[in-house]
């Protein structure tokens, strides 16, 4: 088996979510990845915690679970870009790469002569990727932007809460996550399309674009209909009984999709009257009169643990499952058979979901310590 990257190599000036979550794909997938960093200012994600990785004496390191959830497969290079020594040195290693991956605020790197235009004269194939919170066009350019900014400017916030609560954010920072694989996924096509044409090309990647683009099914129904669709906590807008029900010892999610689904689901909890009614025989009958089914569904999942539920209805192919703490996600049996945790040098770290059978993702090196290959390198 081969890395599918193998002798690509990518220089990341990126810091926050996005652009470290970009670029450790490609390492993952093996490229040799250079991470740049100031001298004496680390990626400000370093620093952004308690929890923090713990030294063999059980003191906290310089490394956050920030930054080491999205820096592996990568080496720390030390240099300042904005001294002409340390241009002169960034440009060297750009004109060894194949990818150079940044996420300066629109305009920053053209004034120290590090734009697109300025190093496709030093390197006409580069692939170089700009990820911002809003692009390189538009009123917004030149606007900073965060994940849970966007979150909220791109409407996912309008559609996540309860229906009569305020609007929330994710639990995790989606669009930094999502504008950081949609990097990756666009820096790998253009990989693709240099090795047929020997063309680099530039990629404008936007947090507030990959967000929007995140909306899915939400934002086309928008569209379609010109309407806001309303917040409805765990429920789903266009699918019924499709939600998370309190059982006796806890929540089990019931996400039932088809009729037949929900006719074995009546007719094992002996209420085979329920899927009989003409209000709740199809599906887009039961989103019709959800407020009348759903007590129903609930005074039934009441009657029973977590675990009975999940037994009864896992023998029936009814789509079911607890509601996991991390704990007892990590530890489930399907977790470890698919081996979503690992270990580099005895840090755990959340493994690649990428499951290829020629070019599998490849687990070389922890994530750097700030500097840790020194101020100079040679390739």
């Amino acid at each position: 088996m081969t890395a599918a990257l193998e002798n690509i190599r990518v220089i990341d000036l990126t810091r926050v979510l996005a652009g470290p979550t970009c670029t450790q794909i490609l390492g993952d997938l093996g490229a040799d990845v250079i991470k740049i960093e100031h001298p004496k200012i680390p990626d400000i994600t370093r620093s952004w915690g308690p929890p923090f990785e713990l030294d063999k004496e059980g003191n906290p390191t310089s490394e956050s679970a920030y930054y080491l959830s999205c820096n592996r497969n990568k080496k720390s290079i030390l240099l300042d870009f904005t001294t002409s020594e340390g241009k002169s040195q960034l440009i060297d290693y750009i004109k060894t790469a194949d990818v150079f991956v940044e996420n300066f605020k629109t305009g920053t790197l053209k004034r120290y002569g590090l734009d697109y235009e300025a190093l496709q004269k030093i390197k006409p194939d580069i692939i170089y990727c700009s990820i911002t919170g809003f692009g390189q066009t538009g009123p917004f350019a030149e606007k900073p932007g965060y994940d849970f900014q966007v979150q909220g400017m791109s409407g996912l916030m309008s559609l996540n809460g309860e229906p009569e609560g305020a609007p929330l954010r994710a639990g995790i920072s989606l669009a930094d996550i999502s504008t950081g694989v949609y990097s990756a996924l666009g820096i790998m096509t253009a990989l693709y399309h240099r090795a047929r044409t020997g063309e680099g090309q530039y990629i404008d990647m936007a947090l507030f674009d990959c967000q929007m683009a995140m909306l899915s099914f939400a934002a086309q129904s928008y569209l379609l209909e010109g309407k806001q669709p309303s917040r409805t906590g765990n429920a789903h807008p266009n699918i019924v009984p499709y939600g998370a029900f309190e059982a006796q010892n806890g929540h089990v999610i019931l996400a039932i999709g088809t009729d037949d689904q929900f006719r074995k689901f009546c007719e094992a909890v002996g209420r085979p009257e329920i899927i009989q009614s003409p209000k709740f025989s199809q599906n887009k009958e039961r989103v019709f009169n959800r407020e009348i089914l759903i007590p129903l569904i609930q005074e039934i999942m009441g009657k029973k643990t977590v675990q009975e539920w999940v037994e009864l209805l896992d023998k029936l192919d009814i789509p079911c499952g607890p509601v996991n703490s991390l704990k007892e996600a990590f530890s489930h049996p399907q977790a470890l058979a698919r081996e979503l945790s690992i270990s580099l040098e005895g840090l755990k770290l959340v493994a690649s979901p990428l499951r290829l059978s020629k070019t599998p993702p490849i687990y070389s090196a922890r994530p750097p310590r700030h500097g840790e290959q020194g101020e100079k390198q040679e390739f």
